[in-house]
């Protein structure tokens, strides 16, 4: 007898956005439908490994399509591992990826921008912008019952117990009208070419082969085109994506041991890149079988992105996922992977900046996360890494921020940020500019915990802008700088804001502006600080540093007031008015919003009466 369910509410809303969708490539319900019939043949042959019973009598490993015009059904079948009831609905019944409400917000929002519910992986709904009911079959390989999902989904389902002779998964799609061409056998030998040419199962229309069934990585570069590595990969990033990859990197390794490699770089950032529980992307085989994907150690954590596939010829094929990421084997084909892909990045980003640009905005901070937790790769990361500066017209690298250096300079300098556009006008930088001196930007949360570990480049040190001494060259004082009434202001100022701010001291760093904050050389960075009390709730215990600029027209008008001894009223509220004006422009909240208003009302209205 069959039950009842209701679908969670993520893969209703999902599932009537893909049956509604104005989307002009419905044929990749196909592809979408025989990628899973191949991941199931793949789960079976690696469970055969250890229990060969389960493909006893039918050891022949397939993926059959049919279609009868009279009832209007087109079905999708395969002898692969198969579902019990549990997996049916678990596995069509609710989606257990995080992020699922924020993508299906933005579907709400777009309906035709149905390419988002690639991030996901949700092929098998797609089935429902050709079908108005579809029908799974599926029995578990070494079970004997059989279950049947049915749907027409429009908020429910049903399962039950039912009849199959043989285990394997075989899905009916009860077509719509607009959906005729399904019928014609021409069409669905043109759309099982264009997209599952590469599946290395038979796909048998009628009971002849139409696909090429051999594994995609094993031939030759020369014999596979551009759209049969396109399709791949979206065969292994098992999503409906309809993006291409950013960079295909396929090659053989030979040598005491030997692998092949067959890995993309996406065009799409997926929505989970920053989850920490995300695994990467890449499928490991042993001699063309399936052995798992996303297996620790294979890639490291900074190229989280890649998918693709890893073959080994020497790999035992009955290795469990646990010897797997203690197998000296992974880690060397591991250390030669990681040095390949960030070879080919550092060539690309050396012949073709402009496409590195494109990569880098999607997977900049990611890589960089290897500076901090991979010692080992940290010099080749390095000439990867690319920076957004006060000089370069795009990104730059190190080595070339460190060839435009200065004759003299000790130092790489450098501005943490939220963003480029900010940075660009913090105070801190007046000095340098007018010395022309470049200053990184570093406006990604990893830069603060790299930095520190890093050091130097090229015997070179990193020395952030916002902390203790610039380190700037020296120059003369000013005639009209008076030592005297500047002491006496600092010492004024300290008074004042005592409490507020750890110390107030004359800058170096300043040209056109009153004051900035920086950290003292002992503090970490302002903007880490900021990061830290964002992220875990710190509350730092250090106070920062008031610079003042003793060029400036305010601050001469200070000195003067000082030296008389005068407006002491006024002298309070324009340090507390400057001190706020620097907590603004470093994006940190004020103490009191409200006493700010009152000042600023105060200042305005002294300089309107005294015009």
């Amino acid at each position: 007898m069959s039950e009842q369910r209701a679908f969670q509410a993520e893969v209703g809303r999902l599932l009537d956005i893909v049956a509604n969708a104005l989307y002009s490539e419905k044929e990749i319900f196909l592809r979408e439908l025989i990628s899973n019939a191949s991941d199931a043949c793949d789960r079976l042959r690696y469970e055969a490994i250890a229990k060969p019973e389960l493909i006893s009598g039918d050891s022949e490993l397939k993926i059959r399509i049919a279609f009868d015009t009279g009832a209007r059904t087109l079905t999708i079948s395969d002898n692969g591992i198969g579902m019990t009831q549990d997996e049916l609905i678990k596995n069509l019944g609710t989606i257990a990826h995080s992020g699922t409400r924020e993508i299906l917000n933005k579907l709400d929002g777009n309906k035709k921008d149905v390419n988002l519910i690639g991030q996901f992986g949700v092929g098998f709904y797609s089935a429902f912008m050709v079908a108005d009911k579809v029908e799974v079959l599926s029995r578990k390989a070494g079970e004997a019952k059989a279950w049947l999902w049915v749907s027409d989904g429009k908020g429910s389902y049903t399962v039950g117990e039912h009849l199959k002779d043989s285990r394997g998964t075989e899905i009916t799609l009860h077509l719509k009208d607009a959906a005729s061409e399904y019928l014609l056998e021409e069409r669905l030998k043109q759309v099982i070419k264009k997209y599952s040419d590469h599946i290395s199962f038979p796909i048998m229309l009628n009971g002849v082969t139409v696909n090429k069934a051999s594994a995609l990585w094993m031939r030759a570069k020369t014999d596979i085109t551009p759209e049969q590595y396109k399709e791949f990969y979206h065969h292994v990033s098992g999503a409906m994506a309809m993006d291409a990859p950013w960079l295909t990197l396929h090659w053989r390794a030979e040598g005491s041991f030997e692998y092949s490699n067959l890995l993309f770089i996406p065009g799409m950032k997926p929505f989970d890149l920053y989850d920490p529980r995300r695994p990467h992307g890449v499928k490991l085989y042993v001699k063309r079988v399936f052995i798992t994907d996303g297996v620790e150690g294979l890639i490291p954590p900074f190229l989280r992105f890649l998918k693709g596939v890893v073959d080994s010829e020497d790999l035992p094929l009955n290795i469990s996922r646990e010897m797997l990421q203690n197998n000296p084997m992974i880690h060397k084909m591991s250390a030669a992977i990681t040095r390949k892909v960030l070879a080919e990045l550092q060539e690309k980003a050396e012949k073709e900046p402009k496409e590195f640009e494109q990569f880098w905005a999607l997977f900049g901070p990611v890589v960089k996360e290897g500076l901090y937790d991979a010692h080992s790769y940290r010099d080749a990361l390095c000439k990867v890494a690319r920076f957004y500066s006060t000089k370069a017209a795009g990104l730059t690298s190190l080595a070339d921020y460190v060839s435009r250096m200065k004759s003299g300079q000790e130092n790489i300098y450098y501005l943490s940020g939220s963003d480029v556009a900010s940075a660009k006008n913090s105070p801190q930088l007046e000095a340098f500019k007018a010395k022309d001196i470049e200053v990184l930007f570093m406006i990604d949360t990893i830069d603060e915990f790299w930095l520190p570990i890093q050091g130097d480049f090229g015997g070179k040190k990193f020395k952030s802008v916002t902390r203790g001494d610039a380190a700037l060259p020296k120059e003369e004082k000013k005639p009209e700088d008076k030592a005297d009434l500047t002491e006496k202001l600092l010492a004024r100022l300290k008074e004042i804001l005592s409490g507020e701010v750890k110390d107030v001291c004359l800058s170096e760093r300043l040209v056109d502006s009153p004051v900035c904050l920086v950290a003292p050389e002992s503090d970490v960075d302002i903007h880490m600080q900021r990061l830290l009390k964002k992220s875990q709730g710190y509350e730092t215990l250090h106070q920062h540093i008031l610079e003042i600029n003793g060029h400036h027209p305010v601050i001469l008008k200070m000195k003067d007031m000082v030296a008389n001894d005068a407006a002491t009223e006024t002298l309070r509220d324009t340090a507390f008015l400057l001190l706020d004006q620097a907590k603004i422009i470093e994006g940190e909240p004020l103490k009191n919003p409200s006493e700010f208003v009152r000042r600023m009302s105060r200042a305005i209205e002294k300089g309107l009466l005294a015009g």
